[in-house]
């Protein structure tokens, strides 16, 4: 199950961004022997006590009210997807029990993708599996893997943090890349906490990957839904595409990324060039 220090972890990284003095505090003489906020200027800030600050940060205070998190959300200077996800780790004590159901590609996203032809498109899981992709996507993100994989399916993380030779040729900011892929995950894992193998996937990732494990520690928070990335393709060159995740309104943890080129941009013209490509080499 995610772990209960979950919340803990959360709240100190996001103490470690702000300084006292951004908050209207005295930075004070002492040196400080951690980055950020202290406990015991936190808490009166968000109108807790430094006690309960501290169970809560240990995973001792259950039951948290919404007030409270909300406070210390504006306290800390959260952003909504930030905001989101502490209100989630508070309750994962509540939650664990629940198993995820199986992630089984949902037909109706399976067609969603073959219906783009003009643009790459993926059907994604909460793991970061690509569950289905149409052939400009292949062509895209993972051409040297099977068109029809075999075994597991490729997964964008894995990809990503494991093969980066490939990855960071692919990507022309690959740290910003491999850090929205930890929040992704991150996301996806206090939505879905009793999921043994996405957190068994993290724990492969932070032993075989020291970049994943020292992001992790970061972590970064972000539903992904919008992000513009410039890709290094080598067939045609350097693209600036959006990607847009889409999510059933049942979110089950998939949904449907489509990749676009600016109308008019010398990226739209080489993404149709690609497209080309790949219709010529399906011939």
């Amino acid at each position: 199950m995610y772990p209960s220090s979950a919340l803990g972890e959360f709240l100190r990284s996001r103490r470690a961004r702000l300084q006292p003095e951004e908050l209207g505090l005295p930075g004070g003489v002492r040196r400080r022997r951690v980055a950020g906020l202290r406990r015991e200027e936190l808490a009166p800030l968000a109108g807790v006590s430094v006690g309960y600050y501290i169970r809560l940060e240990q995973g001792q205070a259950p039951n948290v009210s919404d007030e409270v998190l909300d406070a210390l959300a504006r306290t800390l200077r959260l952003d909504a997807d930030e905001r989101r996800h502490l209100h989630r780790l508070a309750r994962i004590p509540q939650a664990q029990t629940s198993l995820p159901p199986a992630e089984v590609l949902r037909p109706g996203l399976s067609h969603m993708v073959k219906a783009f032809t003009d643009a790459p498109a993926i059907a994604v899981g909460r793991r970061g599996d690509i569950l289905a992709w149409n052939p400009l996507a292949h062509a895209l993100l993972a051409p040297h893997w099977p068109v029809v994989p075999t075994g597991r399916p490729p997964n964008f993380v894995r990809i990503d943090f494991l093969e980066l030779g490939f990855a960071r040729s692919l990507y022309t900011d690959w740290a910003a890349k491999a850090r929205d892929d930890v929040a992704y995950l991150q996301v996806s894992v206090s939505n879905f906490p009793g999921d043994e193998q996405l957190l068994a996937f993290i724990a492969e990732l932070k032993e075989l990957s020291p970049e994943f494990r020292e992001l992790w520690v970061e972590h970064p928070v972000s539903n992904c839904a919008t992000i513009a990335r410039e890709y290094r393709h080598p067939q045609v060159g350097a693209m600036t595409l959006a990607a847009e995740l889409l999510r059933p309104p049942d979110d089950e943890g998939q949904g449907v990324t489509v990749f676009q080129a600016e109308p008019g941009s010398v990226s739209q013209d080489r993404l149709r060039r690609l497209a080309e490509l790949t219709s010529g080499s399906a011939a």
